[in-house]
């Protein structure tokens, strides 16, 4: 178990206890037992994706022994480091065994669209595929108090029957709407929609703060070149814009309803499976880079 936004978070602690009662229901039926260990970061790291930070030889992290509110009998650490460097502690014996699969969340928030690339939720999950593991990450939408995390966790170890037999690696996204169990409209598989949670980008120099029109494509471009220009040393900000992934009624008709953060908005539970950093073997690419890798390096006196 790991997460990012920390060891003492409400969502982590939801996760476990319902993987406990899980374990424990095993466990009285007459099935292998099984051990929850929770790695997780002992302090918010939300948005480190899989970064794991400056790492030499001989590399200390600091830890803490940690108690989950209503899971005290699991073994629970919260470490000075990412969720990506966390779980890469953990599958490399600093706890025991390296685990048979990996459960990152719940986040408080979705990981939809662009936040793939930039969740340490997705992070911790992708990092645990490169070490061999299967892992699923998850994700509950922002909603009013009280958040339903039984909801998210409740579907997580639904899930876990089909991650065990997945194959190895296999990463599983599941972004889950803000609403009690009995009215989610249902789990369904989805694609990564292009949505993000920074909409645009403004430069201004701090002499010269600019009340422009919104602008797209070159015309952005050019507009924020010329309110950025001044010599070295001069300071400004870049402001940024942002918003929900999650289209709103106005886009709702545009949408793609088989895209994660459409099924959500409609109050569905969606499902994606991710591929980790992994070598591209589309065919047509393939054979591009073969027939030029020879011209592009003979200026070089290389061969391709």
């Amino acid at each position: 178990m790991t997460n990012d936004d920390g060891v003492d978070a409400p969502g982590l602690a939801a996760l476990t206890r319902a993987l406990l009662r899980w374990a424990d229901a095993a466990a009285a039926a007459g099935g292998p037992g099984h051990e929850i260990v929770v790695v997780a970061p002992s302090s918010n790291f939300s948005g480190a994706g899989a970064a794991v930070g400056s790492v030499g030889d001989g590399t200390k992290i600091l830890y803490r022994r940690a108690r989950v509110s209503g899971a005290e009998g699991v073994d629970a650490f919260g470490l000075d480091a990412s969720p990506a460097l966390s779980v890469i502690a953990g599958a490399l014996g600093a706890v025991g065994p390296k685990p048979d699969l990996v459960l990152s969340g719940i986040n408080h928030g979705v990981n939809v669209g662009r936040s793939v690339l930039h969740s340490g939720t997705v992070g911790a999950a992708l990092t645990a595929s490169q070490l061999g593991i299967s892992a699923l990450a998850v994700s509950l939408r922002s909603g009013t108090a009280p958040e339903p995390w039984e909801s998210a966790a409740d579907l997580a170890v639904a899930l876990i029957p089909l991650l065990r037999g997945a194959p190895a690696r296999t990463v599983l996204n599941l972004n889950v709407p803000a609403l009690p169990l009995r009215e989610i409209r249902g789990l369904r598989w989805a694609r990564v929609s292009g949505a993000g949670l920074i909409k645009a980008a403004s430069g201004a120099s701090a002499f010269e703060a600019p009340n422009r029109p919104e602008m797209e494509g070159p015309a952005a471009a050019e507009g924020a070149q010329a309110f950025m220009e001044g010599g070295p040393g001069e300071e400004g900000e870049i402001v940024l814009s942002v918003g929900s992934p999650i289209p709103g009624v106005d886009d709702m008709e545009l949408a793609d309803p088989s895209e994660d953060a459409t099924l959500v908005a409609h109050g569905y539970a969606a499902l994606t499976a991710l591929r980790g950093p992994r070598a591209d073997d589309d065919l047509e690419l393939f054979h591009l880079l073969d027939a030029g890798l020879a011209a592009a390096v003979a200026p070089l006196g290389l061969a391709g």
